[in-house]
């Protein structure tokens, strides 16, 4: 790729516009550039005499408030204030002399992947000249091919495809105006992304944003580990740090240790966090001494990562400060769960992550109870609480009003340390009549939940709690989900979908939902939708019009799962 030399005013806008005249003004015109011994110099001397300046003043001021001190037989002011400036401008033009060329870039490092498949790269370059539109919602049966980018892209890096080299620009652009695409553009661009990247400033972004494995150096060469680790910027070192935290987490945290006590807080807060990678018993130690950090963000998260370790001494001590507040009480006709919060927060609390003060609103020792419980391994409870299984703790009732507090730092713990077993029990049945069920205090909560369980397990239980409270409450489980559905996962949401069909409502309701399945659904589920896409009988109660946006909505969701089939089979090797 060759450029054309550029120096001065090559790029200056059209000599007879005011705009030219005001680039210009700072850089008379010099007596000895002008050719003043051409034909043409001497047939535009009356017009050139005035000054450069006056030239310039005249414009930007506007002929009526300053006449120009040139004159032109037959023409008025603005006429001959443009002339003798386009004169001018050929004149200054004329004597530049061009820079010498730059050098040639090196050439673009090689991709031994093979390039996508024909039909697969006329997708791509369809998807990469879809433009949002600037109406509010959708209409029409056309899918939304902005919205299957990031399934192609995905579909190709999974497959091990390189981009084709006409269209990376485009690739390049698009991953520009979407933070989402980045990290599947940069890695299906490859290593020409970073050296398009060098070349162009708009695209300065994927030099930060480059895929953490290709940031990563050769373990071997530890000179050249630690010149990146002590030289590159910050984001540079955040990927280096991430990258061998994967490959090697000694030598990870060994890296980090190294500058430690020189790093800036919030520096030191997204390092620590780069941790969570790998996590293990060898890093205690250094967790340990970062509870004495001076920021408080870098305790609560150190504090947070060694509650993770469910044999870490601090993990140890919040299981004996949250033992000694819940009980179980045994004199009652039912078993019941006592609740002590703590009357204080001492230092030992506060270095371990407990934060004193709670925010508006909330009690001082529901606030502490509910840290102490949340950072205590979950398998001290069976055994503090007459050996019951989670689901016969969760069952049992709790005095004094305490039991959304202690159920809601469980879910939290649950969450924290990854349990099946605790967040099946505080998942509670999909059917049960309260949609939050028996432990989550939101249905945010439950997503949260849900995310420890298997992938099959998951699918069936947001299937049944889609049977039992329809599509409206569960839109936040449904992202939770692995992609595509599962069978019975679909079947639930086709249903539940034509159910609200029936019921006469708008599809503008459940727009959320149909975009996930446009994108979530298996493609063999258009078979099933090709009976919906009909316009359905509108019931009297039914909202005006409604049948014909459903059936447009069907259509879009069928034409959507066909094309993502076929681009599947596009980019099938």
């Amino acid at each position: 790729m060759t450029t054309t030399p550029t120096t001065g005013h090559a790029r200056e806008a059209a000599p007879d516009s005011p705009a030219a005249l005001a680039s210009q003004a700072a850089e008379p015109p010099s007596p000895g550039r002008q050719g003043a011994d051409s034909p043409h110099a001497r047939a535009a001397a009356p017009l050139t005499h005035a000054p450069w300046e006056a030239l310039v003043t005249a414009a930007l001021l506007g002929t009526d408030r300053r006449r120009p001190p040139l004159t032109m037989p037959g023409k008025d002011a603005p006429a001959a204030l443009l002339d003798a400036a386009a004169v001018q401008t050929v004149h200054r033009r004329a004597g530049l002399r061009p820079a010498p060329a730059a050098a040639r870039p090196e050439p673009a490092p090689a991709d031994p992947r093979p390039v996508v498949p024909r039909a697969a790269r006329r997708r791509l370059a369809t998807l990469l000249a879809d433009h949002p539109t600037a109406g509010g919602g959708r209409r029409g049966t056309a899918p939304d091919l902005m919205e299957l980018l990031p399934q192609w892209l995905a579909l190709a890096n999974e497959r091990g495809f390189a981009a084709p080299p006409e269209l990376l620009p485009a690739l390049l652009t698009a991953a520009r105006g979407r933070t989402d695409l980045r990290p599947q553009v940069l890695a299906f661009a490859g290593p020409r992304a970073l050296w398009l990247a060098r070349l162009n400033a708009d695209w300065k972004f994927a030099l930060r944003a480059a895929p953490t494995t290709a940031s990563a150096p050769d373990q071997r060469d530890e000179a050249e580990t630690e010149r990146r680790w002590q030289e590159g910027l910050f984001a540079e070192r955040v990927a280096l740090l991430t990258s061998l935290r994967g490959q090697d987490p000694d030598a990870a945290r060994a890296l980090l240790v190294s500058t430690w006590t020189t790093e800036r807080a919030e520096d030191r807060l997204m390092f620590l966090d780069s941790l969570r990678t790998g996590l293990g018993p060898a890093d205690e130690p250094f967790l340990e001494q970062a509870l004495g950090d001076r920021s408080r963000n870098v305790r609560s998260t150190a504090a947070e990562l060694l509650s993770a370790l469910p044999d870490s001494a601090l993990a140890a001590r919040m299981a004996a400060r949250a033992s000694s507040c819940v009980a179980l009480d045994r004199t009652t006709s039912t078993p019941t769960l006592t609740v002590e919060a703590p009357h204080e927060c001492d230092a030992g609390m506060e270095r371990d992550g407990v934060v004193p003060k709670p925010p508006a609103g909330r009690g001082q020792r529901s606030w502490w109870l509910g840290q102490l419980v949340e950072a205590a391994p979950l398998a001290v409870w069976p055994g503090r609480l007459g050996g019951r299984t989670p689901a016969a703790i969760v069952a049992l009732p709790v005095a004094d009003d305490w039991r959304g507090e202690l159920h809601a730092a469980w879910c939290r713990a649950a969450v924290r340390q990854r349990d099946a077993d605790w967040s099946r029990a505080l998942l509670g049945s999909p059917s049960a009549p309260d949609a939050a069920g028996p432990g989550a205090v939101s249905l945010a909560e439950r997503a949260k939940l849900l995310a420890a369980l298997p992938e099959g397990e998951r699918a069936a239980w947001v299937a049944g709690f889609i049977d039992a409270h329809g599509l409206s409450e569960a839109f936040q489980l449904l992202g939770v989900c692995a992609v595509p559905w599962a069978p019975g996962l679909g079947r639930a949401v086709v249903d539940a979908l034509n159910i609200a069909r029936d019921a006469g409502s708008y599809p503008w309701s459940f727009s959320g939902v149909m975009g996930l399945a446009e994108r979530c659904l298996d493609p063999a589920e258009a078979v099933r939708l090709d009976a919906l896409t009909a316009l359905p009988d509108e019931p009297e109660d039914a909202s005006p019009g409604a049948g014909g946006y459903w059936a447009e909505a069907f259509q879009r969701l069928a034409t959507t799962l066909r094309l993502r089939a076929a681009m599947r089979e596009e980019l099938t090797p």
